[in-house]
């Protein structure tokens, strides 16, 4: 066929691709053209990358990883970036309705024409619509069954932690960050199909680059019930793969420019990161523990960054990034300077939540404008014993006399995240949960005097999902009934003027359970769930757990095989992948929980906590300026 030939076909396809646009709800969530968007010919470069989110656009558009790796790639001449996000289910039906099959965001290419595509595993339950994306573009779901023209399957974020489910479905995983390390890959792959390579040849040479993991060149042997007999490495594979982590964040690549949509996404606002890394050391966070250690950004390169962007984007809301803002070195400083800055350009400044015990009425004032609004803290469990158990080390009265503070400051109404199902947890622990949220609405209302009315806590209850690279990664999950047992003992009790309850779907919690301890046995139990129809399982309107509990039941698997307590010595689906962290620390932590012991805050260097990862990695914490801890 001839390049004429062709592009009057993609023309046509293109046209078909308007009629059905007409035909669905939110027809921007596909249509690109974002302010910024990059557009690239594609005669004009070596590799052809689609970066893909597994939800729809107003989820996966606030993804800030993602919108880092699409201007990373298009920043360097020789590669284009597009985007593609999970089609809503009207799309869906007019694409099949129609076959046609999925295309990019920036020049509705169908995704098999791409080199790459790279999944970003940000969440257990979008693992379904990665099928679904896959089939909808054309391109089989089992990595053995593609051929030398379909493009290399890639993932990475958190959950390439343990991708074991789905090991069958990706060519590689990206263990890390992957600021340097995507340009490194793409040259691998580029470098290869120049030189007449084979996928398989290109795919040896990517095991050089350190944080590539390639579940092809790991066989996984099963022994009684279920449970990993051993994992064998084929050369030249290493036996451990280690996430790849920046030495040096503050000088880490930032872009110029930042995408700016035409439909609301769910967080419209620019974002930029502070620092990575978290030293609190909270025993059932994995994210605490896989992006460590600590390294901060300068003020100044924040600065100039957000000079930038702002006038780049014209947003005038920005939100302060990290797992835990407020415990930036220098957050005053860069407050300052901020509001020195942008304060005559009335640009608002926003943290993701803030801590209970960094809380200050003038930290917090700084991030409300006019009339206050609410606040939001997450004591995680009802009484001082089960927090020093998770190493949440806050008392009642440090909690009390924070929200003691946020309603004297003004504040009327407070969010309160809790957890159930923790190690070790009692009824009386429930019940701590509702003593602490009555008192604190009684503080409320007594401080607010003639507007006590108008005081609100909200007590929301998730329930503690074990997850891999934490102390907590051997324990049990509280089964489907104890939960619903637990959650009905707050709804009886959490009742009155000025207490509201909420509460997650306790199946969800189950299957992302299953999912982030799970084995390869999964991948099947996954294209079956697929097949009968589940995708969007994040979503409760959405959610079918009758149609997984049949997709167990016709694989095989159960649910308790992968919600039950593990013992030290077995073997876990993601040994063979290191975040840095030495087993030894994680089963000494859960040691330390169970005896109710503290681990201190490990940010002043006396304070180690010997986890590993300083020196596992060869990379050290770094404070804003440039000053290592």
């Amino acid at each position: 066929m001839s390049t004429t030939d062709q592009w009057k076909q993609e023309g046509t396809k293109i046209n078909n691709y308007e009629k059905i646009l007409a035909r669905v709800e939110k027809p921007a969530r596909y249509t690109g053209g974002e302010l910024n968007a990059v557009i690239k010919p594609w005669t004009n470069v070596r590799l052809r990358v689609v970066l893909a989110f597994p939800d729809l656009y107003e989820i996966g558009f606030s993804h800030l990883g993602l919108r880092l790796l699409y201007q990373r790639i298009n920043d360097d001449p020789a590669y284009l970036a597009e985007r593609v996000y999970a089609p809503a289910p009207d799309m869906e039906r007019e694409l099949r309705a129609a076959q046609l099959p999925l295309f990019s965001l920036e020049t509705r290419h169908p995704l098999d024409r791409f080199d790459v595509v790279g999944f970003t595993l940000q969440y257990e339950l979008s693992y379904t619509n990665i099928l679904n994306m896959l089939n909808l573009a054309g391109i089989p779901l089992k990595r053995e069954e593609r051929g030398e023209a379909h493009p290399l399957i890639i993932g990475g974020g958190p959950g390439s932690y343990n991708p074991e489910p789905l090991a069958a479905f990706f060519d590689l995983f990206f263990l890390g960050e992957g600021e340097e390390a995507i340009l490194e890959i793409l040259a691998i792959i580029a470098d290869g199909k120049e030189k007449g390579k084979s996928r398989q040849e290109i795919k040896e040479a990517l095991l050089k680059v350190e944080g590539v993991y390639l579940p092809e060149y790991y066989t996984v042997a099963y022994g009684e019930e279920g449970k990993i007999a051993a994992v064998h490495p084929t050369p030249p594979a290493p036996p451990v793969v280690r996430k790849r982590v920046l030495a040096d964040f503050s000088t880490a690549y930032l872009p110029d420019k930042d995408l700016v949509p035409w439909l609301e996404p769910v967080h419209d606002r620019a974002m930029v990161e502070l620092f990575r890394g978290c030293t609190r050391g909270c025993r059932f966070c994995q994210a605490g523990m896989i992006y460590r250690p600590v390294r901060e950004r300068s003020t100044a390169v924040l600065m100039e960054y957000l000079k930038k962007i702002i006038a780049q984007t014209g947003y005038e809301e920005v939100s302060l990034t990290s797992l835990s803002s407020a415990d930036y070195s220098k957050i005053q400083e860069l407050l300052s300077s901020l509001t020195d800055c942008f304060s005559a350009q009335k640009v608002k400044f926003s943290l993701p939540s803030l801590r209970i015990d960094s809380f200050s009425p003038e930290l917090a004032a700084c991030f409300q404008s006019g009339r206050k609004g609410g606040l939001t803290f997450a004591p995680e469990a009802g009484t001082e014993r089960l927090r020093r158990v998770i190493n949440k080390n806050l008392t009642d009265e440090e909690i009390l006399a924070t929200t003691r503070e946020a309603f004297a400051a003004g504040w009327q109404r407070l969010k309160l995240y809790f957890m159930i199902g923790l190690p070790t947890e009692t009824e009386r622990d429930l019940e701590g949960i509702v003593t602490l949220a009555r008192e604190i609405l009684s503080i409320g209302r007594h401080l607010h005097g003639p507007k006590a009315g108008r005081v609100q806590v909200t007590v929301s209850v998730s329930t503690f999902v074990p997850k891999p690279h934490t102390p907590f990664q051997w324990r049990p999950q509280i089964s489907l009934a104890e939960t619903e047992r637990r959650q009905n003992f707050l709804k009886e009790r959490l009742v009155g003027r000025g207490l509201q309850f909420s509460w997650h779907d306790p199946s969800l919690s189950q299957l992302e359970g299953v999912l982030s301890r799970g084995d390869r046995r999964l991948g099947q139990t996954l294209v079956k769930a697929w097949e009968l129809g589940c995708t969007f399982d994040s979503w409760p309107d959405r959610f079918r757990w009758d149609l997984w509990q049949e997709a167990f039941a016709a694989t095989g698997l159960k649910v308790e095989e992968y919600t039950r307590a593990r013992a030290y010595d077995e073997i876990l689906p993601w040994d063979h992948l290191s975040a840095g962290l030495k087993k030894s620390y994680l089963h000494k932590e859960d040691q330390w929980a169970e005896e109710g012991r503290i681990t201190p805050d490990c940010r002043p260097r006396q304070n180690c906590s010997t986890c590993g990862v300083c020196s596992t990695l060869n990379v050290r914490p770094q404070l804003a300026g440039g000053e290592k801890d």
